[in-house]
């Protein structure tokens, strides 16, 4: 394994810590299969103890992924493993990933433990553990403040009960990258059974170093798994960004010496597809997947792309995904076009029900504008406001009136509990108004606290992608919705967002 680096993705458990971002089970079923298609070698799928969604979220993922490894976290304690294990039965590879904080800190203040009965319930759960899987990994809450010489004595025992990663988070983001790949090179040093395990470093980006010290780590540190997300998704400041640490060791192959199992091909459109999913826009100047990624603007360095791409580009745009396919619509784009272009872009949907209904919407949007490209596709698969089954609230029809000088008007058709119903309302502005016309029955009570726009594609034609975050009694969710009119686009958005505030599945937060 010496010059293997293992890709472990935490996008559907670390990442969904971030405020609003949770995931519904056949989301996070969508963008794992996109990971297993990156070929990613460890998914973590969840925490399969904090909730019967995300067990069951867990379950379905083990069950349906075949090439990559699937991870559920637990603390550590026999209750929460034996529920990890027997999500992660259907697993062709199966780990469990239990943890205990290490820092004084956290064990004086948060477990109200002492040293010795902390490092007893590690030792006692990674022996739990090895009995219902073969494939453990352990880590240190809070690893990188711990003490140094107690941290020793801790991963030396769990290394000793069968734990087969050791993995040192910096949980809240406090290292530098030169100290912290000391740090790693120290603990594997100064631990006699170090060899035994593979060792792997988990980053949090609170002062903008993730990536910098996770590939200290692995070079400094020797460390041989990166844990990351796609698009650095996470809570706080978010984790180590996968597009990037992938692309730094591959571009740097001269520097880190490591082979990756990643097809990079397939980087852009898990991005696209969590961003969607979640909401959380990837800014333009972001690395590898932002829209600036590959854009120059300066003559000199157009003058030395077009002369020679090696001038100013160290990578090329397409072997990260970026390419200019799109499917030009009329009347006469077919089902097997649309159901090919999905396979393409990574997505898969289980039943013909599904199929058709997404091509229903492939073909109305058709009717409305010239050019559907493959982020208007993302956009219709992932779209959170077509209702389902089990929502509350589901959009029918929206009509506003705005005009200079009078107050803008808005008049809302939306089922509620089974039931249509019409809210009408004025606002400060046409979204303002609708909004406030759902409100009239919906009667939330929620606080807005975030509401984005994003143009799905580049023109005028564009779908707008709206962002919409509430809060209400502690909870805070997203809600995102799409539409060529931006004041349906909100209304679709603001509905998806109730319908997660209208379920009450508890869950237990995690850190790592």
């Amino acid at each position: 394994m010496a010059d293997k680096l293992i890709i472990f993705d935490t996008t559907l458990r670390d990442g969904e810590q971030s405020p609003g971002a949770s995931m519904t089970r056949d989301e996070k079923l969508r963008i794992a299969r996109q990971l297993e298609r990156l070929k990613v070698d460890v998914i973590e799928a969840g925490f399969a103890a904090s909730s019967n969604g995300d067990f069951d979220a867990v379950q379905l993922i083990a069950n349906s992924i075949k090439d990559s490894t699937i991870c559920s976290l637990s603390r550590a304690n026999d209750r929460d493993i034996s529920r990890a294990a027997e999500a992660l039965k259907g697993a062709n590879r199966a780990r469990i990933h239990t943890f205990i904080a290490t820092s004084p800190l956290h064990m004086e203040k948060k477990l109200r433990m002492t040293p010795d009965q902390v490092l007893e319930q590690a030792r006692q759960s990674v022996r739990f553990a090895r009995n219902l899987v073969e494939d453990i990994e352990f880590s240190p809450e809070d690893g990188y403040r711990s003490d140094l010489d107690f941290l020793c004595r801790v991963l030396e025992v769990v290394i000793d009960e069968g734990a087969t990663t050791i993995n040192v988070p910096d949980t809240v983001g406090y290292a530098i990258p030169e100290l912290y790949g000391q740090f790693i090179k120290t603990l594997r040093e100064r631990i006699p059974n170090s060899d035994k395990a593979i060792w792997s470093v988990h980053c949090h980006n609170d002062l903008g170093m993730a990536v910098a010290n996770s590939l200290a780590g692995v070079k400094i540190g020797g460390a041989r798994q990166v844990e990351c997300t796609v698009n650095g998704l996470g809570e706080r400041a978010g984790n180590c960004s996968l597009e990037e640490v992938v692309m730094a060791v591959k571009t740097r192959q001269d520097y880190f010496g490591l082979d990756l199992s990643i097809d990079t091909r397939h980087i852009l459109a898990a991005s696209r597809m969590v961003s969607q999913t979640t909401g959380f826009v990837v800014q333009p100047n972001k690395a590898v997947v932002g829209a600036n990624a590959f854009a120059h603007a300066s003559g000199i360095h157009q003058d030395g792309v077009l002369k020679a791409r090696d001038t100013y580009e160290i990578m090329r745009a397409e072997d990260v995904g970026w390419t200019a396919n799109k499917i030009v619509l009329g009347k006469l784009s077919g089902r097997n076009a649309f159901k090919q272009r999905l396979q393409e872009l990574g997505v898969q949907l289980d039943s013909e029900g599904e199929i058709n209904a997404a091509f229903a919407r492939f073909k109305e949007l058709a009717d409305r504008k010239s050019e559907i490209f493959d982020e208007d596709i993302l956009a219709l698969v992932s779209d959170e406001s077509v209702g389902h089954d089990h929502d509350i609230y589901n959009f029918v029809s929206l009509s506003q009136r705005s005009e200079t000088g009078e107050q803008p008007f808005a008049r809302v058709v939306f089922v509620m509990d089974g039931k249509e119903v019409t809210g009408s309302s004025i606002g400060n502005g046409p979204v303002d108004a609708s909004l406030k016309a759902i409100e009239v029955h919906a009667k939330s009570g929620a606080e807005m606290v975030l509401y984005s726009v994003n143009a799905i594609s580049g023109s005028t034609e564009s779908q707008g992608e709206v962002t919409v975050r509430l809060q209400n009694s502690g909870r805070v969710v997203n809600g995102v919705g799409a539409d060529p009119d931006i004041v349906v686009a909100s209304a679709k958005a603001y509905l998806s967002a109730l319908n997660k505030l209208s379920n009450k599945a508890d869950r237990v937060a995690a850190q790592g």
